[in-house]
């Protein structure tokens, strides 16, 4: 991913949205809210969720502008295999988008996430392995 998020001269939008606090509680969420969709579920089969969700934050925090401490596999490799579909992608960011909205993040920066998410799209669906 490699949007860079916007600063106003109330900050980046990582801190607009009240930076790590409210980050961990939309991934939270989010996370939450794919685990309990029986048509995503099964790809969380025997992961780390305890990891997952960190990466997730510090990934969600640097496209948010906040700080750059993403250490996770690149996109790709991270997904390779898993055969994941246009449908089920789109699902995934419509939860994500549910808990940011959930948690009163304003539309503006909904919008520039999804934005960075659809950039990101190619690396996630279908990813090849190796």
């Amino acid at each position: 991913m490699n949007q860079e998020a916007v600063d106003t001269p109330d900050g980046s939008d990582y801190d607009r949205i009240g930076g790590a606090p409210a980050v961990i509680a939309v991934v939270g969420d989010f996370y939450d809210r794919v685990l309990a969709d029986p048509e995503l579920a099964p790809y969380f089969k025997d992961v780390d969720l305890v990891r997952l969700r960190r990466h997730q934050v510090l990934l969600v925090s640097q496209v948010l502008g906040g700080p750059a401490d993403y250490d996770g596999r690149e996109l790709r490799d991270a997904h390779a295999g898993m055969d994941i579909t246009r449908e089920h992608f789109t699902t995934v960011v419509t939860h994500l988008v549910d808990a940011m909205k959930g948690a009163g993040v304003p539309d503006e920066i909904v919008q520039r996430v999804v934005l960075e998410l659809g950039s990101a799209r190619g690396d996630i669906v279908g990813a090849p392995t190796g």
